[in-house]
């Protein structure tokens, strides 16, 4: 919940987008006076639901004073709609057994305070409590159109959930969950991150016609200013496993391949890190987002955009 940027039109302006009623896969048109949205809020809540039983009060209150006009969400945990492996509906819940009506129950009553009344919420989620994303925005500010995948094909959802892709008339905002690197060279760890990393490369570089945001959990710490002792993480091992591949080693999200493969990501979309952009210098004390052991701290969340950023 600590980055938070605000994406501002090179003339200090921003377009008035066209909004009507909404259409199958989110698509919207028409006419409105309404401005795009200029606040933006990510968070990776690991268990959107654990929150709402635990933290909801904090949370409810930091969204009625920041009031953003946009909630990106990883992690949600949520389970969707459906039998396993159907085709899942960005606006429905897991709700066909006792334990998933009370859990969306639970849900959705926090959902239904004032503060979250002016939003939307579309959901990516998994057909299991794993992954899983989502995306407020206000309803004077909706999307022209919503999409679950890194393709913009309209029925298709990212498996386990990790994409939301919204397009707004002078921008496009992409919410992602990125799998974690892992540890070893096995089938769901290091080649599924490679094949991840290609795909958001070849999306960045697709997606030039407009502006880009990225934000989310994007599960990698770029350069040894986002992360607390660089030393400590670029020489973790789990278990005494050394990759054969050197660039591999180290803390998942740290390694020296990963970090490659971003910084090219981001010098070929011409992307610029809103943080690191307006906060030059490390900062210990509140910089950082997840505790490794035994001393260390790493940045995995990092709002990206192509648009000038201020907070």
């Amino acid at each position: 919940m600590k980055r938070f940027f605000q994406p501002v039109a090179k003339d200090g302006s921003a377009k008035k987008p066209t909004l009507s009623s909404s259409s199958e896969n989110g698509e919207i048109s028409g006419e409105g006076s309404k401005k795009e949205p200029l606040k933006f809020i990510t968070w990776n809540a690991n268990s959107f639901l654990l929150r709402v039983k635990k933290n909801w009060p904090e949370f409810t209150k930091f969204i009625t004073s920041f009031d953003p006009d946009v909630i990106a969400i990883q992690e949600v945990r949520m389970p969707a709609a459906g039998s396993k492996g159907a085709p899942k509906n960005p606006g429905e819940l897991k709700d066909d057994t006792s334990s998933s009506r009370e859990e969306k129950q639970i849900l959705m009553r926090a959902l239904s305070s004032p503060t979250f009344g002016d939003y939307r919420v579309w959901w990516s989620l998994s057909d299991s409590k794993y992954a899983g994303t989502a995306l407020f925005v206000k309803k004077c500010f909706q999307p022209q159109k919503v999409f679950f995948n890194l393709d913009r094909k309209a029925s298709k959802h990212e498996p386990d959930g990790r994409v939301i892709l919204a397009e707004f008339e002078t921008f496009n905002l992409l919410n992602t969950y990125a799998p974690n690197n892992g540890w070893k060279e096995e089938e769901n760890s290091f080649p599924r991150r490679r094949k991840w990393d290609k795909r958001i490369l070849e999306f960045v570089l697709q997606s030039s016609d407009k502006p880009l945001i990225w934000c989310g959990d994007l599960n990698v710490s770029h350069e040894e200013i986002d992360v607390s002792h660089p030393d400590f993480f670029s020489a973790a091992k789990l278990n005494g496993y050394v990759p054969p591949n050197k660039e591999d080693c180290g803390q998942p999200g740290f390694t020296l391949a990963e970090r490659k493969r971003f910084g090219n990501i981001l010098k070929e979309g011409k992307l610029i890190d809103a943080y690191r952009f307006l906060h030059k210098e490390k900062d210990t004390e509140r910089g950082f987002s997840w505790s490794g052991n035994p001393i260390g701290k790493v940045l995995w969340k990092r709002p990206l955009s192509s648009l000038p950023c201020a907070f």
